[in-house]
């Protein structure tokens, strides 16, 4: 198992905890059903995700899980108020056009809603930032400014006071140190690599 497989199974189980045997989950940009595909299987949840990326779709399939093809927010207009128990973005949150609006729509939807996002305050951002003048380049920024895919990258403290001005209630939330393993518990601004978040209505 490579070890960005081993700090997904860490993320996925923080997610799991979340969610309760027999919930309706939906998991926008589930790319290719991993996490959907385990929750089904050990928590016999009800399972929907959505991905804008065709062959993620198909690996959704092959799996078992079902997914729409598209944007998140326009399939999110598709569905009632509390249509889902959980709405996931884990990893996503930092690709979409419109992060507030979406949000926004998932708290509709989805009576808890799952966060998880990378720290962009995270330590050694900000040492390569201050030192080099540029954004750190590794296993979580692999490739150049100019090869990424549009990201708007945001930090802890970004996202709690987001949360705050929104009125999102945050009901529980966890973080991950720099290895996206080992709990931390110290200065989670700055110390922490990945953080989870467990939001619903105020």
């Amino acid at each position: 198992m490579n070890p960005h497989s081993k700090k997904r199974q860490v993320d996925f189980q923080v997610i799991a905890r979340w969610v309760n045997a027999g919930d309706r989950v939906l998991d926008l940009g589930c790319g290719r059903g991993i996490l959907l595909e385990s929750l089904m299987q050990k928590q016999s949840v009800y399972g929907v995700g959505v991905d804008i990326e065709l062959d993620k779709i198909i690996s959704c399939v092959k799996r078992g899980v079902s997914a729409y093809h598209g944007d998140v927010h326009a399939v999110l207009e598709n569905f009632g108020d509390a249509s889902f128990d959980r709405v996931i973005l884990s990893r996503s949150v930092d690709l979409l056009e419109q992060p507030d609006a979406t949000l926004t729509e998932a708290l509709r939807v989805g009576k808890h809603v799952t966060v998880g996002f990378v720290n962009h305050g995270f330590w050694r951002n900000r040492l390569s930032f201050l030192s080099h003048g540029r954004r750190v380049e590794n296993e979580v920024y692999p490739k150049k400014w100019y090869e990424s895919q549009p990201t708007n990258p945001f930090s802890i403290n970004e996202f709690d006071s987001f949360c705050a001005a929104s009125g999102i209630q945050i009901m529980d939330r966890e973080y991950l140190q720099g290895n996206w393993r080992d709990e931390c518990r110290l200065c989670p601004g700055l110390m922490a690599g990945y953080a989870i978040y467990n939001l619903t209505k105020a």
